[in-house]
Order: structure tokens, then C-alpha cells, then sequence
């Protein structure tokens, strides 16, 4: 890479065109097939737990192996890693929409999850390389506001598709997509990576940081499933715990760190990252939570449900680029 890209630039809208659809991909993904589930089910003669995995198979591998994702782009190239992770999402998505069967769906999606997991850390770590200074600030500014669109905009999507055409369009249209941002990453977004990274994966953080987060991700999805045995919820939610204390432990000795624990003692980067749990918590609570309430209990159809979220929209859109540059520039006087 021979330098800092301009925001305003023609190759700087092409770096953030290709990392934002491709962390959409992802972000629409983990909201849009709720809107397509009573469908699904109908098609499929799937049970509630099947739809329940439909959507939290999905959710586990993604935040299994997101640290993973990080890491590989780190060392090997994190535009290689990120177009890795957009063509693996791509044939996923392939397998969903041509599934015969709920089970091959859910291994479909849990196959998605991987892929996830490897294009959104990219994305992000790709606009810190591209960009520097205020430019950086609203790169991930807009970064953040055009992706929580794309989830935000998630149930309108889903609806609309799901009300003109078939609910296995909703993962084919991941498809074209994903060519796209292949097309522009490989035209336009230079490669980077971390020169301080070692050559060797933090293996040990890498198996404990996916064991702790899936653990939790299946305890809590078990136990809201009808009759779940308290011994397998307990014990799942046991060894998640117990894996994030030993991750802990071990990344504070490792030589090379998935996460250095350092990081956290910057109130600035702790801070952030508090923050950025908390709002994308409560985005996702509106793009599951308000169109599923809409379409049961209120009788919207699935298009007039996925339009309920539209000022939420709105806002991130005219606010996030500012924001985001506002951030940066408070971070930086904090120094």
C-alpha cells in the first residue's frame, strides 16, 4: 500500500462501497430471515426449535470464530481474508436457498456463520489500513451508519422478497451481491496486513475464544427451547464461562494475542467498545423483536412490518458519517 487514501476520493467511495457491502452481507443476514421463518416453516414442515436454529445456527459460528476472522487478516492479508469470507458467504447462501430440508438449511446457515466471521473483522480492519486521521474517523463513521442501515433495512428487504417472490430468494440474492464487492475489492481495495503479526495463530486463545462464545451462544439458545434439560443448559453455560476465564488468562501470557489484554486499560478503546455492544444490542432487538411483533400480534404483512423501522433509517444515515468523525477527533484528544 503506497499510502493513506482520501475519504472524499474516488478510490477512498470504492474502498468503503466494497467493505460495506460486504459487511451487509452479514449485518442483513442475521435480521432478514426472520421475516421469511413462517414461510419457511410452511414449506419445510419445520418445528419452532427448527426455526429457532434457522437463526441462532447462524449466530454461533459467527461469533465463534470472529476473532479468528480477525486474526487470519491480520497475518495473512485482510483483503484476502475478507474476499475469502464473501465468496464462502456466497456459496453458503447458495446452499440455503436450494435447501431440501431444514436440516441441510441450518447446516447451510452455520456454514454462513463461518463465512461472516471472516468478512466483517475484515472490513473494519481494511478502512483502519486505508484511511488515516479525521478521514478515518468518517470512513468508520459511515462504515457503522451504512451497516446498521443494511440491518436496519433488513426486515423491509426480507419482506418485500419474501411478499412478491419465494423465501429462498432471500439468501439468493446474497449471491449477486457477493460478486459485486469480488469485483471491487479485487479492482479497487489495496491489500494490507499486520507486519508486527506473527507467524504463528494464537491457537490456544483461537480454540478457547470460539469454545467460551459458542457455549454461551448454545446455553442460552437451548434454554429457551420447550423442555430444554437444565443439565445440559447449566452445563453449556459452564464451560462458555469457564473457556472466556481461561481465554483471559491465557491471552495475558501469550507471546502473540488474539486480543491484547493492554487494549482494555485505554478507557477510550474500552469505552468504544462498551458502546458499540450496547447500540448494536438494541439495533438487533429492533430488527427482530418489532417486525416479528408487527406480523403476530398486529397483523402487518411482511412488506408494511419491514417499513415500521424507516426513521431509524433515516437518522443512522444523515448522522453516523458526523459521528463517527466526532468520535475519532475526542479519542484522539484524550491522548
Amino acid at each position: 500500500m503506497s499510502g493513506p487514501v482520501a475519504y472524499r476520493s474516488a478510490a477512498g467511495r470504492w474502498v468503503l462501497l466494497a467493505t460495506v457491502l460486504g459487511s451487509s452481507l452479514a449485518f442483513i443476514d442475521a435480521t432478514v430471515v426472520t421475516i421469511a421463518l413462517p414461510r419457511i416453516a410452511e414449506d419445510l414442515d419445520a418445528s419452532t426449535a427448527d426455526l429457532q436454529w434457522t437463526v441462532n445456527g447462524y449466530a454461533l459460528t459467527l461469533a465463534a470464530f470472529l476473532l479468528l476472522g480477525g486474526a487470519l487478516g491480520d497475518r495473512f492479508g485482510r483483503r484476502r481474508v475478507f474476499l475469502l469470507g464473501v465468496v464462502w458467504f456466497a456459496l453458503a447462501s447458495v446452499g440455503c436457498a436450494l435447501a431440501p430440508d431444514v436440516g441441510t438449511l441450518v447446516a447451510a446457515r452455520v456454514l454462513q456463520g463461518v463465512g461472516g466471521a471472516l468478512l466483517t473483522p475484515g472490513s473494519l480492519a481494511i478502512l483502519q489500513s486505508t484511511f488515516a486521521g479525521d478521514d478515518r474517523g468518517r470512513a468508520i463513521g459511515a462504515w457503522s451508519g451504512l451497516g446498521g442501515i443494511a440491518g436496519a433495512s433488513a426486515p423491509f428487504i426480507g419482506g418485500w422478497i419474501v411478499q412478491v417472490a419465494d423465501w429462498r430468494w432471500v439468501f439468493g440474492i446474497n449471491v449477486p451481491l457477493a460478486a459485486l464487492v469480488v469485483v471491487v475489492a479485487l479492482r479497487h481495495v489495496p491489500e494490507s496486513a499486520d507486519p508486527d503479526a506473527q507467524a504463528r495463530v494464537d491457537v490456544a486463545g483461537t480454540v478457547l475464544g470460539a469454545l467460551g462464545l459458542a457455549g454461551l451462544t448454545y446455553g442460552f439458545t437451548v434454554w429457551t427451547a420447550p423442555g430444554a434439560p437444565p443439565v445440559l443448559v447449566a452445563g453449556t453455560l459452564a464451560v462458555g464461562v469457564a473457556a472466556l476465564v481461561a481465554f483471559v488468562r491465557v491471552e495475558a501470557r501469550a507471546r502473540a494475542p488474539l486480543v491484547p489484554p493492554h487494549l482494555f486499560r485505554w478507557r477510550p478503546f474500552a469505552g468504544v467498545n462498551l458502546a458499540t455492544f450496547l447500540v448494536y444490542a438494541a439495533l438487533s432487538g429492533i430488527g427482530f423483536f418489532l417486525v416479528v411483533t408487527l406480523q403476530v400480534v398486529s397483523g402487518y404483512s411482511p412488506l408494511a412490518a419491514g417499513l415500521a423501522p424507516l426513521p431509524t433509517t433515516l437518522l443512522l444515515l444523515a448522522l453516523s458519517p458526523r459521528a463517527g468523525a466526532s468520535a475519532c477527533a475526542s479519542v484522539r484528544g484524550s491522548r
